[in-house]
Parts: structure tokens; C-alpha cells; sequence
């Protein structure tokens, strides 16, 4: 009986390494492709493919210059002949290089080649760097068919080019937004890429971002103003006053609807983006429009804060932190006093209908 179970273990033993040596034979003739990419900031170009499914790696790095071993010094400041670019490895027969291009085509401006969003220079300029005729070939018609979409007014100026030897980025800008999620916010917010990328992928009739230029903001002038503001309003949005928290407006409206600026009407904020963040001030992640607000430096009371204005109208709104919610990490800890509130069901007959689809 001893020996019987003997032999069965040894069986038990000889299959498990005969199974562990397929797995790993199988394993080892996985063959990873490369693909290479240029949109402008290589933060931003990151997340949108190390969250796919069949990507294994993404790298930022340079490429597309003449020059060896270049610095991050050296490529921001334009010295070199090289553009902020990601590697991305991943499995073909996981996902497929088409599925990659069209994630590419939606993180840009293909029309811009003189840099991306807040980002200027040839040092910033997209392109694809194709590693095989295939993927030339794939890339070349990609972008034909992004031409006849006629989603864009503009030529389109992406380069498809042979790539060459690229050289990865400094630790630091690896995963940028996961070691600095609060400055890459900051960032994203500001750089005016994801506006412009709702704009065209989001709307691709264009007439969400007619019917806004359409529409004529202004800033009355001081003497209307103060017939039209309460004190308390006048005081906080043309004196950078703050109103006392808890006992204002907006800070616990949970109703649906958007936040514009009580000077100019300018749209700012949206239910959506408002969580109770128990300061006793309307708190948002994030602003309807980036354009649509100034950041400034405040160094008033004895502290260095970040003050929010409106674009337009330049109203004192408030201020904004890094200590907020996922998704931006940020709060934009706003005046009641600044801002009017218009529910959802009221947008359209107040002349805001384009933005019920934020509901």
C-alpha cells in the first residue's frame, strides 16, 4: 500500500513539473509589440493606455531626435530635436495596434503641430512612430478615415514616422499621475486638454461649443453692480469678502442643476461635481469649464492659497485645495455669495439647455 502511494506521489510530482514547464514555454512564446506615441505632455498620455486591457507596459520617454541620452532639461526647454513620447508594449492578441491608434486619435489635437493644449513647441508635437510596414500601413489609415470623419475643421498635422531609439524618462515622470496625483490634476485641469477633447468627442456636431460662443458674457460696470448685488455680494465678489460658512446658500443644496457666476451669468459649477466636504461652503472637484476660471496666488492673511475667479467677470469666487475627492483630489471650496444656482429642470427656459446632458 506504501509503495502504491509512493508511485502516485511521484506522479503527482512529474505531471505538476511537466504542466509548470508548458505554462512557462507558453508564457516565454508570447511575443509583446511595441507602439509609440507623441501627444503632448507625456503625463497625460499615460493613464489612457496603461488602463487597457492587453497592455503591459508604458513608458514615457524621447524620441524622434538626433540627439543621444536627452534630458527632461533639455527636451522641455526645446534644445533638442526630440518630443515627449510614451512606449507602449503590449499583448496582439489581447488588443489589437488598430485599437491602440484609435485610443491615441482621442488624447490629442491631431491639428496642432506646433505643440498640444497649454504645451508649445516641437518638443510637444504628435505623432505616431510606426516600428513595421504594418503598422505604417495601419496608422496611415487611421488617420484617412479620422480626415473623412470630418470631425475636424482643420488639416490634420500628426506625423506618422519610422521610429527610432528612444530613450526613457527620468524615474520621476514614470506613473506621474500615481506619485503625484494632486500637481497631475492640477495639471490636466488647467492644460485645457480634456475640455477641448469633450468638445470633439463628446459633441462631434460642434454645437454644444456654438451655442456657448453664441452667448455674450459681460461684467457690468461697478455703478450697475452695486444696484444689482446685495451688499454681501458685492462685498465677496468685487472686495475678495467670505462669507460665513453654514450660514449661506448653497452650502448643503443637494438639488440637481449648475452654478453661474451672480455678476456675468458665466456657467462654473454643476451638482455633479459638488460633494459635502463639511467646511460649510459649496465644494466642488472640479469646474464645469477650466477656461471658465483663473487661478491665482493669495498671500493674504499670513498664508499662501490658490484664489478662484471667474473668467469674465473676474469675481472673487474662492478658493481651491488638494485635499478633495477622487476623481481630481481637488476642492473648490466656493462663496454661496458668488455663485446663483439654476435647477436642472429651469436650464432651458434660462437659456442653458446645452448642459441638461450633463444629467
Amino acid at each position: 500500500m506504501l509503495k502504491k502511494k509512493l508511485i502516485l506521489l511521484i506522479f503527482i510530482i512529474l505531471a505538476t513539473d511537466i504542466m509548470s514547464e508548458g505554462a512557462m514555454m507558453q508564457k516565454e512564446t508570447v511575443k509583446y509589440e511595441t507602439a509609440t506615441f507623441a501627444g503632448g505632455c507625456f503625463w497625460c498620455m499615460e493613464p489612457p493606455f496603461e488602463k487597457l486591457k492587453g497592455v503591459v507596459s508604458v513608458e514615457s520617454g524621447y524620441t524622434g531626435g538626433k540627439e543621444e541620452n536627452p534630458t527632461y532639461q533639455e527636451v522641455s526647454a526645446g534644445l533638442t530635436s526630440h518630443t515627449e513620447a510614451i512606449r507602449v508594449r503590449f499583448d496582439p492578441s489581447v488588443i489589437t495596434y488598430q485599437e491602440l491608434l484609435d485610443t491615441f486619435w482621442r488624447q490629442i489635437d491631431p491639428t496642432d503641430q506646433g505643440g498640444q493644449f497649454v504645451d508649445r513647441g516641437n518638443q510637444y508635437r504628435p505623432a505616431i512612430f510606426y516600428h513595421d510596414e504594418k503598422q505604417m500601413q495601419m496608422a496611415e489609415q487611421s488617420r484617412e478615415n479620422l480626415k473623412r470623419s470630418g470631425r475636424f475643421n482643420k488639416p490634420l498635422a500628426t506625423e506618422i514616422v519610422k521610429a527610432e531609439a528612444f530613450y526613457p524618462a527620468e524615474d520621476y515622470h514614470q506613473d506621474y499621475y500615481k506619485t503625484n496625483p494632486g500637481h497631475y490634476r492640477r495639471y490636466r485641469l488647467g492644460s485645457g486638454r480634456d475640455q477641448y477633447l469633450r468638445k470633439i468627442w463628446h459633441d462631434p456636431s460642434g454645437q454644444d461649443s456654438k451655442i456657448k460662443n453664441q452667448r455674450e458674457f459681460i461684467k457690468p460696470s461697478k455703478e450697475e453692480l452695486r444696484n444689482k448685488l446685495t451688499p454681501e455680494q458685492f462685498y465677496v465678489t468685487q472686495e475678495n469678502g467670505t462669507e460665513r460658512p453654514f450660514d449661506n446658500e448653497y452650502w448643503d443644496n443637494k438639488k440637481e442643476g449648475i452654478y453661474v457666476d451672480v455678476v456675468s451669468g458665466e456657467p462654473l459649477f454643476s451638482s455633479t461635481h459638488k460633494f459635502k466636504s463639511g467646511t460649510g461652503w459649496p465644494s466642488f472637484t472640479q469646474p464645469i469649464n477650466q477656461g471658465s476660471i483663473v487661478e491665482v496666488e493669495d498671500r493674504s492673511l499670513f498664508m499662501k492659497r490658490i484664489e478662484v475667479r471667474s473668467k469674465t467677470a473676474d469675481s472673487h469666487l474662492g478658493h481651491v485645495f488638494d485635499d478633495g475627492p477622487a476623481p481630481t483630489g481637488l476642492r473648490y471650496c466656493i462663496n454661496s455669495t458668488a455663485l446663483r444656482f439654476i435647477p436642472k429642470e429651469d436650464l432651458e427656459k434660462q437659456g442653458y439647455g446645452e448642459y441638461l446632458n450633463l444629467f
